[in-house]
Formats: C-alpha cells, structure tokens, sequence
C-alpha cells in the first residue's frame, strides 16, 4: 500500500538559506525545539516501551530490531512524526551500514530513507530486494509496493508504470495494488474517466477495508485534480476510524481550497503535535482572523529551525507552504518550492511552486513545473487555474 504519510514530513531549508550560519545554542539552557507530544494510545505505548527494553537488551537479535523498527515506521505513519524514523534507524543500527545487510533489514532500512525523502538511496536496495533470488515472498512484495510509490513520487512515471506491471507476478496478492497503481498513473497522465472507473470498481472488488481506504483516497485525490465535487466524500470515506496525518492533510487542504476554514478547525482540532497538520491549522485560523494563528506560527517557526539544525531534508513542501499561506512571505516560499519541486514531484508540489512562483511575481520560475507537464501529460484543474491568477 502506498505510504502516503511517510512523504509528509518535515524539513530542510532551501537554497536562500543555504548560506546561513548554523544555529548553535547560546548555553544548555536555551530552547532550541518544542516537541511535540506523541498521541499513543495507551496499549500501543506498552508495545513501544517493551520492544525498546528488548532492543536495549538484544541490540544484535534480529527478530526484535525488525518489530521495532516496523512498529515506528506505523506509528510514524499515523502520527507524522519524523522522530518514529530515527526511533526505526536505531532499532537498525547494527546492519545500516553493512552493504548486505538480510533482507527484512535492508527493506526496512529502504522504508526509513523514504520517509527521509533519500529516494535514490532507498531505490537501490528497493531494486536489490525486487531483482535478487531468495528474497522471501513478502518481503519482494512490500520492497515492490514501495518502489512503485518511491518512482511516482519522484516523477518518473515511465518506470512506475513498468513496476505496476510486474506486481501480480512478483506476488499475486498484489493484484488490486497492480490495478490501482496503473489507474492512478493513468489519471495523471490525462485520462481521467477510465481511471475514475477502474479505481470504483477495485473499491467494491476488495473486502478490506484498510485496502478500500486507501483506494478511496486514491480516488478523492483524482476527483480534486478534475474538478469533481465528490472529493469531499471521498477524503471522509477514507478517513476511517483512525486516520493517518496524510489524509487529514489531504481533507484539510480540500477544505482550505474550497473556504471552508473552519472546519479545518473542527477537523484537526487536538492535532497540534503533527507539523503538517498543526500549518493546516495556522492556515485556517490565519484566514478566520483566529488569535490562535499567531501561536501556531511560532510554534512552527521553532521546529522549522531545529530541523534546519538537524539538517533534515523533508520539511521544504511544508515550510514553503508556511511562508506562502500563514507568514505570506511569496519571496521566502519559492526558493523552498524550487527546493523541494527537485526532490519529490507530487501533485501538491507542482502547484506549491506554481502558485509561488506567481505569487512572487516570478512566473518563469515555475518553468519545470511545466517542463514536466509537457513531458508527462500530467492534467490538474488547480494547475491551470494557478497558472490564469494574476
């Protein structure tokens, strides 16, 4: 399954900062970051505490190192929080270095460099994994689900399509995957109608509902890049009883583009401790001249400056849409938007760097953006709209 919420988050600064000195505390006194709190659930905050006991006790067992580190790359998944990726890269530290490391390791280790945005890297054990003999059954299909997502994400829809293809063959329960995967490629290379349909039918095909959840996202985000009024639904279908931060992201954006700020508020309400929602939030408030705003920005402005002194690479779509929407900074944004348009080319970050792009009055900055449209067929009625504004 695709793992959307991986890809959202947080950041490293672009190239206008690039220059800047690094930030270096004035004393151990001084606050350099605010975290925020992880929502656990009560049972499964029992599961992380014994698993770390173990992984402290056994550093080398194998079998524990990989339950933690698949338990932190769900949690992270649900929660957004990038620090469920180091808490995963640590529960890998004897074979993150190896060149050959086994198999459930190096897939897992591929898992933590995607959702680190070190897509190239991820791809070369991804490509270990799909083309080596002994691989075992499950561990070549999540490598291939997870290829095909990592060769989307960056753009290179050729090669995607190729892997959709190969998915039923590497393991035949990947065939509603196969299907999906081929549908959305083809929504996004222009042929919308048919790819509306295939994706319906996989939606009343599947018994699962996880699998339907995440069909019907699939689904919304199409019906939002045509224009149709039933994205709406579709993003609360798939929202589910616990919805992870990507589709919340994906509903409050929705909302965002359609006015409706305040049920953004009701939507994400209680939901600070996630960077990418807690800028939905200041984003909303922002537009409905809610006091809380201000808070929400600072807030964000402190864990945008720590991630630069971690030197993360995954916040650039979320920090320049904080400098575009709460802070309206247009200048600040789109060398963020060029930044991240290089790393990771989704529909949301074509239209981040358009809508920067002519936001600051730079309208040719945008150009790769349309490079890529031009090359690939990619349709977006949002695209076309940012592009007419003035």
């Amino acid at each position: 399954m695709r793992p959307h919420a991986l890809a959202a988050f947080a950041c490293a600064l672009a190239s206008t900062l690039a220059a800047a000195a690094p930030f270096v505390p004035a004393g151990d006194t001084e606050v350099v970051e605010r975290l925020p709190s992880r929502l656990l659930l009560p049972a499964e905050r029992a599961v992380q505490r014994a698993l770390r006991s173990q992984r402290i006790a056994q550093p080398a067992n194998l079998p524990v190192a990989v339950s933690a580190a698949r338990a932190a790359l769900q949690r992270a998944r649900r929660s957004g929080d990038p620090r469920e990726l180091g808490e995963a890269q640590a529960a890998l530290a004897p074979w993150w270095p190896l060149p050959d490391p086994p198999p459930a390791a190096r897939l897992l280790r591929a898992m933590v460099l995607q959702g680190q945005h070190r897509f190239d890297v991820a791809l070369r054990d991804l490509d270990t994994l799909v083309a080596a003999p002994g691989i075992p059954m499950d561990v070549r299909a999540q490598a291939a689900l997870t290829r095909t997502t990592v060769l989307q994400v960056t753009g290179r829809w050729a090669e995607a399509g190729a892997a959709c293809g190969q998915l039923p063959r590497l393991a035949p329960a990947l065939v509603h995957h196969a299907r999906v995967c081929r549908a959305e490629l083809a929504s996004l290379r222009g042929d919308p109608v048919a790819a509306a349909t295939q994706l319906a039918a996989v939606a009343r095909d599947t018994a699962d509902d996880t699998t339907r959840r995440w069909v019907n996202l699939v689904r919304a985000e199409l019906a939002e890049r045509t224009g149709d009024s039933s994205a709406g639904a579709l993003y609360r279908t798939a929202l589910g009883a616990d919805p992870d931060v990507y589709t919340q992201a994906a509903l409050a954006d929705w909302l965002l583009a359609h006015d409706r700020a305040a049920d953004v508020a009701t939507l994400l309400a209680g939901r600070e401790d996630a960077d990418a929602l807690l800028l939905r939030l200041a984003i909303a408030w922002r537009r409905a001249g809610d006091p809380r705003a201000n808070t929400a920005a600072r807030t964000l402005a402190e864990r945008f400056r720590a991630a630069q002194v971690r030197e993360e690479t995954t916040h650039q779509r979320e920090q320049a849409r904080f400098e575009l929407d709460v802070r309206g900074d247009a200048p600040a944004a789109l060398p963020l938007a060029v930044a991240n348009w290089a790393v990771q080319k989704e529909p949301a970050d074509a239209l981040l760097l358009v809508r920067a792009a002519a936001a600051a009055g730079q309208p040719a900055a945008a150009a790769p953006v349309w490079r890529f449209v031009s090359a690939t067929g990619y349709r977006d009625v949002r695209l076309d709209a940012a592009r007419r504004q003035p």
